[in-house]
């Protein structure tokens, strides 16, 4: 049987919250952000689960999230690193070995089975993949000054999201060679900024976009917990 860890990314220090408390500590409806992405991941076909959170927040996260919940997958806390690649290196190494890897933003809260079975169904398939939307507005391409260069095509452009799966070997070794050549990379101009950047970047293999969900969405600002608390309340009333 083919074993598949779920990798959430906690490690954000949120700032555009203005908020002293990490965007994915701060409470929904009577719990952490963090525990809605851990929860359905818990719930899901992954064999194991790997946080990776701030360090000095594996005690909380143990305590207050895990153990307080009983999740049963999750098999490793990390300190993550400086930069989202550092931490999610630090992920897939706390790993060890796996067929699949699926990393997932934990500021996601509602990431759905029904996109995480599309998305291994993807990955199973062979292919890399990412969970993803079409864009519903018109984007304008701009320079520095705010002057408008162009307007592609909207039909084009999907908006990413989490979780990006990956055959496990792959996405790891992709990871090892950002890691050794981090200074060239960074000096190249290179801005990482999804794990589809990583893999399309060192290994030239293309990744396949899956549809994902409009609910799906990252708490990134204090409107976004408003945004959160109303999506909690519609799939509460279907439940």
């Amino acid at each position: 049987m083919a074993r598949t860890v779920a990798i959430v990314l906690s490690a954000g220090k949120g700032k555009r919250m203005n908020s002293e408390t990490p965007k994915q500590y701060i409470d929904l409806n009577h719990k952490p952000v963090l525990y809605y992405s851990v929860s359905a991941f818990e719930s899901s076909y992954v064999d194991e689960i790997v946080i990776v959170c701030g360090e000095g927040d594996e005690n909380y996260i143990k305590e207050e999230i895990v153990d307080r919940y009983g999740f049963t997958k999750v098999k490793a806390i990390v300190a993550g690193g400086k930069e989202r690649y550092h931490s999610v290196y630090k992920g897939l190494v706390a790993a060890g070995q796996a067929d699949y890897a699926l990393i997932h933003d934990g500021a996601r809260p509602f990431v759905s089975l029904e996109v995480i079975d599309r998305v291994r169904e993807c990955v199973e398939g062979g292919t890399s993949c990412v969970a993803a939307v079409p864009v519903t507005d018109t984007i304008k391409i701009v320079d520095s000054e705010g002057k408008v260069l162009s307007t592609p095509d909207r039909k084009t452009l999907w908006a990413m999201q989490t979780p990006q799966a990956f055959k496990y070997d792959l996405i790891r070794a992709a990871y090892e060679e950002l890691i050794n050549e981090e200074e060239e990379t960074l000096l190249a101009g290179v801005n990482i900024t999804d794990d589809a950047m990583v893999v399309e970047h060192f290994t030239g293999l293309p990744v396949q976009v899956i549809m994902g969900d409009y609910d799906n969405i990252k708490i990134t600002t204090p409107g976004d917990i408003e945004i959160a608390e109303r999506i909690l309340a519609k799939i509460a009333s279907k439940n």
